[in-house]
């Protein structure tokens, strides 16, 4: 849920994804996005640029890459967002697209990542790939990871299908 001026709550049981507004008056909530997907192509990501000094070659290249802008390989201006808030950014990429990143990098490399597969970076993985998205640790699908221990950390990169893509292949190099 994000609460606000309206509290929004997204759902999915495992076939698409639906947003339900909770209504004041009666104290429900009412399918108010149905069948959320998210775009493909975006020009928008999120990432914590203080720790720019720490990611990998893989994300550096993508963000480089980003902020080149129409002149730059990628071919197209992008924005750059940051709320420090997983959930906030998902909710932002479920309505417009875009691409979160909290990779692995040299700094918390030890601990595996900075979120917790089980109650951080699966539930947002789930929702993001029935919306039609991508969520990958860099190498790998999110949700074929198998847990080895409650607090597991990994790292997250998730959103639109076709730039999260580009960073599971520079993963992949």
């Amino acid at each position: 849920c994000i609460y606000g001026p309206s509290t929004i709550m997204v759902l999915t049981t495992g076939h698409g994804v639906n947003g339900f507004t909770l209504d004041m008056d009666i104290g429900e909530f009412k399918l108010t996005h149905p069948n959320i997907m998210i775009p493909e192509d975006t020009k928008e990501f999120a990432i914590n640029m203080s720790n720019q000094r720490f990611w990998d070659a893989p994300v550096k290249r993508y963000i480089d890459e980003c902020l080149a802008g129409k002149e730059g390989p990628r071919g197209k201006d992008f924005n750059m967002r940051w709320v420090a808030s997983m959930v906030a950014e998902v909710h932002r990429i479920l309505t417009r697209g875009g691409v979160f990143l909290y990779p692995v990098d040299s700094k918390i490399r030890a601990q595996g990542g900075k979120l917790r597969l089980m109650y951080e970076a699966n539930p947002m993985a789930m929702i993001i790939e029935q919306a039609g998205g991508m969520a990958i640790t860099g190498p790998e699908r999110i949700m074929a990871i198998k847990p080895h221990k409650l607090h597991q950390r990994v790292p997250v990169i998730l959103g639109s299908k076709n730039e999260v893509q580009v960073l599971h292949d520079y993963h992949k190099a």
